[in-house]
């Protein structure tokens, strides 16, 4: 786990070099398509973030053990921020090419919900103080927020829209878009990681203080 962040640091360094300046732009989108790179790994990201979530809530349902509580919360907050990288970065290509910077359309209507599903979720979690009621509270909405996830990756295709369900790649641009979607794996193990091992610290911290009380 050592050798985790640096391996993510080189993997970011990588794509954002293969994304920015390796590959050409596309014959239509122009240089715009370069926000495809990070639009789409940090999509996959979220998702995954969100599966861990999924993991973690039904763990700690059937176990009731702290640690899958943390890897849920954990998860939860960087999925939220890559979700939110997923929505800027989309934004700022639908300005581009619809010149427009939203449309209420299936893909981006349903991404916007999980957004603000998993918001809730960080906002639930901080008006509860009982570590066993927040955690069974937020656990149920970790896993109902989960159904969002395949109706936002198959909404394209049920329900069509404007959104694009592929987009005509070279051999370099498929190669940026793969390192891209690493390198956003990688930092998300690491940050999970860091965000695991400080909430159970909080957790320590917090039980000292209350064995501390007269």
């Amino acid at each position: 786990m050592r050798f985790l962040p640096w391996v993510a640091y080189v993997l970011v360094g990588l794509a954002l070099w293969l994304g920015l300046v390796f590959a050409p732009p596309e014959a239509v989108m122009g240089q715009v398509v370069r926000l495809l790179y990070f639009h789409v790994g940090s999509a996959w990201n979220a998702f995954l973030a969100f599966g861990v979530v999924l993991i973690g809530s039904v763990a700690f349902l059937r176990t009731r053990a702290p640690r899958w509580d943390r890897l849920a919360a954990a998860s939860a907050e960087i999925g939220v921020v890559f979700t939110t990288v997923t929505l800027l970065s989309g934004m700022f290509w639908a300005r581009a090419v619809w010149n427009t910077w939203w449309r209420w359309e299936p893909r981006l209507t349903t991404t916007a919900l999980l957004w603000f599903i998993y918001v809730a979720y960080l906002i639930l979690r901080s008006s509860v103080e009982e570590p066993e009621r927040r955690g069974t509270l937020a656990a149920v909405v970790g896993i109902a927020g989960f159904l969002d996830v395949p109706l936002v990756y198959f909404s394209a295709r049920w329900w069509g829209g404007f959104h694009p369900s592929a987009v005509e790649m070279s051999g370099s641009m498929v190669l940026a878009l793969v390192a891209s979607v690493f390198a956003f794996t990688a930092l998300y193990a690491e940050l999970l990681g860091l965000a695991v091992a400080t909430r159970a610290a909080e957790d320590r911290l917090a039980r000292l203080r209350a064995g501390a009380r007269p």
